[in-house]
């Protein structure tokens, strides 16, 4: 491993801005202009949104008080799913509407982040649902996909079993199989990010707000604070959209002390183990009639989880707690074989917020949809949504902008109805053609290996490219930063100069999969850290 102070020296282009005066520069730009869209929150809703309303022409500035995607938007399951449980409610349109999103996401916007995933839904004995159903389930399923990830059907266990050697086959009376998808969401909101501001907005993050601007009574912008440095500045638009997730009524009440709580939380969290057999197929295991807890083939790893419990803590304190992480290793063992599920092997554990709509009844039975409200003075607040439809989301919302009253804002919107349906994210790429480029060395100079051009083209695409070309510039970039994974430094400094990395834990759990796989020793954070504080 390279040690700290071997540290590559590289780490910035001759043309790239210094660390610091990048972020000074981004605040004066912030300050001296007025945007006709304020977003506040740069999770799932606020990427989408501030990426859809740049492409319609709107001047747009972005801000998060954390990282991109900190908090409830890093934290999910990691799937792109159509919600196969969403059928015994009969919600069939509701997956219908999810799975055309799911396939455009994985053929056309990202397929070098969204990845096919095959599912096993194991029916045992006394179980809460039978095999006809759930192969009736599978098969509707699929159909509502047009069959284009196969057709939904039923194994047998010895079949499955051989697929999937992890999986407990005591009382198994059969498997049914269905196809969706997954990804690494840090990335996908890290390559949103980057979109917006190709389509010309104005993003910083670790910058909180402290107070709202009002002009004649209505919200016209917001004072914050950079949390990096302690400045202070402000930012002036014609409309602020509220997009904090967890914190949506905070803001709320910035805007109007008196507003009534409108969302609830529910806590879901999450364990990544260490493999140690290979896993064909994740397991989706019906717990009850309503939860179903997942074993998914993640980043060379497994992950479980997870747990659905009300939640009313600070938002900034939810973790994962020893008795969630031991529920999830109970609910596991209904479909993991126990020495896979060795407390020792727990690499990372973690824990978010799901935003649900205010109302009586309990979290897991709670609706999961997306609600937009207009406050006393003009602010909207958008709460709820799910990484799968997270750009259809983005462009209800904005559709909603255009429709005001008055007009504000859509006079100087290009309709949505004219502009692409189906943008790429950046780097838009077969990852496949990536890796296979980086491994044979049609990089010019740079050969990686198989485990690295792997990781890069999978979280890259072509901008893999970019950083084949930082190795070249520098071998040492080369190196990995652990042994054990597949992360080089090149990554380090590319996130830095090209990803809105600000702090070790920006890179280690959201721009690398080194926190994940239990790999931020002290050397490596220290090396990071390094690396992140030079400043030419």
């Amino acid at each position: 491993m390279t040690s700290p102070q071997s540290v590559p020296t590289l780490g910035t282009s001759p043309t790239a801005p210094l660390h610091g005066d990048r972020r000074a520069e981004t605040r004066e730009r912030l300050a001296g202009a007025t945007y006709d869209l304020l977003v506040i929150g740069g999770g799932i809703l606020g990427t989408s949104v501030a990426w859809h309303a740049s492409q319609s022409g709107l001047r747009v500035a972005m801000v998060d008080a954390g990282d991109f995607a900190g908090a409830t938007s890093s934290a999910s399951s990691k799937l792109v799913h159509g919600g196969l449980r969403y059928l015994q409610t009969g919600a069939v349109k509701l997956v219908a509407e999810n799975h055309h999103e799911r396939r455009v996401l994985a053929k056309d916007v990202a397929p070098h982040l969204v990845n096919p995933l095959t599912f096993y839904l194991p029916v045992y004995k006394g179980g809460p649902h039978g095999a006809a159903k759930l192969g009736a389930g599978v098969f509707a399923y699929s159909a509502l996909s047009a069959f284009g990830d196969g057709v939904g059907r039923v194994i047998s266990p010895a079949k499955a079993a051989a697929g999937n050697p992890a999986m407990r086959t005591e009382g198994l009376k059969a498997v049914a199989v269905y196809g969706d998808h997954q990804m690494n969401d840090s990335r996908v909101a890290v390559m949103t990010v980057r979109a917006a501001v190709e389509s010309g907005a104005t993003v910083l993050n670790h910058a909180a707000v402290t107070g709202l601007r009002f002009t004649d009574g209505r919200v016209t912008g917001a004072e914050l604070t950079d949390r990096l440095d302690g400045a202070e500045f402000g930012v002036d638009a014609r409309l602020v959209l509220n997009a904090t997730g967890p914190w949506v009524d905070h803001l709320r009440r910035m805007e109007d002390k008196h507003s009534a709580p409108s969302i609830r939380l529910s806590k879901g969290a999450h364990i990544v183990l260490k493999r140690k057999v290979p896993w064909k197929a994740a397991t989706a295991t019906p717990i009850d009639k309503y939860r179903i807890t997942f074993a998914l083939p993640w980043e060379d790893q497994l992950l479980l989880g997870t747990t659905d419990e009300k939640y009313e803590g600070d938002p900034a304190d939810v973790r994962a707690t020893e008795s969630d992480i031991q529920q999830i290793l109970d609910e596991a063992a209904h479909s993991v074989r126990d020495e896979h599920l060795s407390a020792d092997l727990i690499s990372y554990a973690f824990a978010g917020l799901r935003v649900l709509p205010g109302g009586p009844g309990s979290v897991e039975s709670a609706k999961r949809e997306t609600v937009v409200t207009e406050g006393r003075a003009g602010m909207l607040s958008v709460a709820g949504g799910k990484w799968t439809t997270y750009r259809h989301i983005g462009r209800t919302v904005i559709n909603k902008l255009a429709a005001l009253p008055g007009g504000s804002l859509g006079a100087d919107m290009e309709p949505l109805s004219q502009l692409p349906r189906r943008v790429p994210l950046p780097g838009v790429a077969n990852p496949n053609a990536v890796a296979h480029r980086l491994l044979v060395g049609q990089e010019p100079g740079v050969r990686m290996d198989p485990l690295t051009a792997r990781q890069l083209a999978t979280h890259y695409g072509s901008l893999s490219y970019d950083i084949a070309r930082l190795v070249r510039e520098d071998p040492s970039l080369g190196e990995r930063i652990h042994p054990d994974g597949p992360e080089i430094w090149a990554q380090v400094a590319y996130a830095r100069d090209h990803e809105w990395a600000e702090t070790a834990e920006d890179v280690l759990r959201r721009r690398t999969t080194l926190t994940v796989r239990g790999l931020d020793t002290p050397d490596v954070r220290a090396g990071v850290e390094k690396m992140l504080s030079r400043e030419g």
